[in-house]
């Protein structure tokens, strides 16, 4: 029984577009979209995670979907902690509640937003919780020595916001965070299809896009892909053909933003940081990370090295993972949050 409590502890990357969950000893062991399907007449839950996303825009009146997070931050409170509750739950077959959760949460969070992922967590049957910042469980997800006096320039790109970070110290010397991440290029895809093909096409295929063809900068070969939609004018579903550089348009706004927010921030830069930057270059985690030649474009423009993490999707977890494993060795990069 007490095993049982101890290695029930756990720490969450509660993502806009993932929730990746992380159990002491066990490391991750639950990785499942955002999206929670119930039932409008009786507020019951039907699905979380895959089983609703399967439902997505499939539905009928009288099952909602939605995505209980928008823009990193919890945006529907009962859902979003009936979904930590089932998911929690999924995870832990004795139906325990997990005593100790650490959370990482955007660093631009505001007072208000933390109080509602901490009760979330509460009311989910936490005992203890704790919040760290998105980069700083990135960068220590990627093994970055983060009590270093040196600084560490991090890039996590997930689905609801970016987050941009100077490290060091166990702190963040500076920060910018933006909602501008996945979602939004997913939606700059839809839009794209409206307005110069008359065509509607479903977030799902959207995203189906952005990961398979979604680019940066020109790609050595442009690939042509087939879409299918409904006609806006006809109704009719209809099918054509787009290429990479179509869809590389459609994207370069939202690029463009994270680009910019990316040289702001490295002009707030304390000077003796901005030379262990030019040193050790930029660190890209999150999924926005994998879209095709970002690297390449951030590399252009800033004229600094440019890294990709290893399994940039899970990096987030796996640092927020290491905390909450060695969390009297971590207690100083924890966000001090003001009781009320």
């Amino acid at each position: 029984m007490a095993f049982n409590l101890f290695s029930n502890d756990v720490a969450i990357d509660l993502g806009t577009a993932n929730t990746l969950i992380w159990m002491k000893g066990k490391g991750i062991v639950l990785n499942e979209p955002s999206i929670v399907a119930f039932d409008r007449t009786n507020k019951n839950i039907i699905a979380i995670g895959k089983e609703a996303q399967a439902m997505v825009g499939k539905t009928h009146r009288d099952i909602k979907i939605i995505r209980p997070l928008r823009d990193g931050v919890i945006a529907d409170f009962d859902c979003a902690e009936g979904m930590l509750r089932n998911l929690i739950r999924k995870i832990s077959p004795s139906w325990q509640p997990a005593r100790r959760i650490v959370v990482c949460v955007p660093s631009g969070i505001t007072e208000v937003e933390k109080r509602a992922v901490r009760d979330s967590c509460e009311h989910a049957g936490a005992k203890e919780v704790h919040l760290i910042a998105e980069p700083m469980a990135g960068a220590i997800g990627i093994g970055l020595n983060v009590q270093e006096p040196i600084g560490n320039m991090i890039v996590d790109i997930g689905g609801g916001t970016t987050e941009i970070a100077v490290i060091a110290l166990s702190g963040i010397v500076t920060d910018e965070s933006i909602r501008i991440a996945g979602d939004e290029m997913t939606e700059a895809i839809v839009q794209y299809f409206k307005r110069h093909h008359n065509i509607l096409i479903g977030d799902r295929t959207a995203e189906t896009i952005k990961c398979e063809v979604g680019s940066a900068v020109p790609l050595e070969e442009e690939i042509v892909i087939e879409v299918k939609g409904r006609d806006l004018v006809s109704g009719i579903p209809r099918m054509i053909q787009v290429s990479s550089a179509d869809i590389r348009d459609a994207l370069s706004e939202a690029v463009g933003q994270i680009v910019d927010a990316v040289l702001n921030l490295l002009e707030r830069t304390p000077p003796e940081l901005s030379a262990d930057i030019f040193d050790r270059g930029i660190m890209l985690t999150g999924g926005g990370a994998l879209l095709k030649g970002l690297d390449e474009r951030l590399r252009r423009e800033t004229s600094l090295p440019v890294h990709v993490a290893d399994d940039p999707l899970t990096a987030v977890v796996r640092g927020t993972g290491r905390v909450l494993e060695n969390l009297n060795e971590y207690s100083s990069v924890l966000i001090k949050s003001t009781r009320y």
